[in-house]
């Protein structure tokens, strides 16, 4: 693989570790990004020998650093002068490496928390871009990780174009149901615009898997809960009355069509609703309703 860029980055208080790449190459987030909760992260890329990744990985679950385990890498690898890498370890320091027959323009830099590297870029300026913006955009690690990466293409990014794009974030017990660690794995694998078309696979994953803030979930009180009985039964889902009482049938009413629209992590298991599934709910609904006028 070659013509590519990446970050490599944690966030020690939140204790993610992700990578975010942009290739013209098919499908690169199948070969560059590699990350482990606790370990680190690592991007392989420039004829990218794909081992670094899992031995990488192993090596810092180990307890080597950045720094010791890109030398073992390294210094393992015939090929080592045509390869780039940047990993950070679980302790948040990053590493980085360019090889000297790299097609031009390649380099990398390495700040606190994260490492940005590229091959056959336009010019420096892409890294430099995509490190200044890491640096200066708060807020969760996959939108600065994604932020990152649309400044290095506004830079100059892959000097051949685009083709693929990949968002990776890990987090312990982050996974779909806490049963790994793969908090965010989207991959745009063929698109003339694959970090435009990211970002919204990531706004996508965000109303389907985030998080409310507690403060902000709404009890299922009498008015509510007949409003979600009128709603999922006008969609099919619910045959019972409308008595204002979040039921046993009620809730297994809500349960098939959450399901069914895979909005299943955000139920929650008491009388209260996410608001973000009620502006589902509602949206749903109202077009339903818009559809059943306009054919009647």
């Amino acid at each position: 693989m070659m013509g590519t860029f990446s970050i490599v980055a944690c966030d020690p208080i939140q204790g993610d570790w992700g990578v975010a790449v942009q290739s013209k190459f098919l499908a690169v987030g199948a070969v560059v990004p590699w990350a482990q909760a606790g370990a680190g992260a690592i991007a392989t890329q420039s004829y990218a020998n794909t081992s670094y990744g899992p031995e990488g990985l192993r090596l810092l679950a180990a307890g080597l650093s950045a720094e010791e385990t890109l030398a073992r890498l390294v210094a393992a690898d015939e090929g080592r002068e045509h390869r780039q890498v940047g990993m950070v370890d679980a302790a948040g320091r990053a590493a980085a490496f360019t090889g000297r027959e790299c097609l031009a323009w390649a380099g990398h830099l390495v700040g606190p928390h994260y490492a940005c590297q590229g091959n056959i870029l336009v010019s420096a300026a892409t890294v430099e871009a995509m490190a200044a913006t890491f640096e200066a955009t708060s807020g969760p690690l996959a939108d600065r990780l994604l932020a990152a990466l649309v400044a290095g293409q506004a830079a100059g990014g892959d000097r051949r174009g685009q083709q693929s794009a990949a968002l990776l974030v890990v987090r312990e017990r982050g996974g779909y149901g806490g049963f790994n660690d793969r908090y965010l794995d989207l991959r745009v694998d063929d698109h003339p615009q694959p970090i435009a078309e990211l970002q919204r696979l990531l706004d996508l994953y965000r109303l389907y898997f985030d998080r409310t803030p507690e403060k902000d979930l709404l009890p299922l009180d009498e008015g509510l809960t007949r409003e979600v009985q009128g709603m999922l039964q006008a969609l099919g889902y619910y045959a019972g009355p409308q008595h204002g009482q979040y039921d046993a049938a009620t809730r297994a009413a809500l349960e098939v069509w959450a399901g069914v629209e895979n909005l299943e992590e955000r139920l929650l298991p008491d009388a209260r609703l996410d608001p973000v599934v009620l502006a589902f709910l509602r949206e749903q609904h109202r077009g339903h309703t818009v559809s059943a006028v306009q054919n009647s």
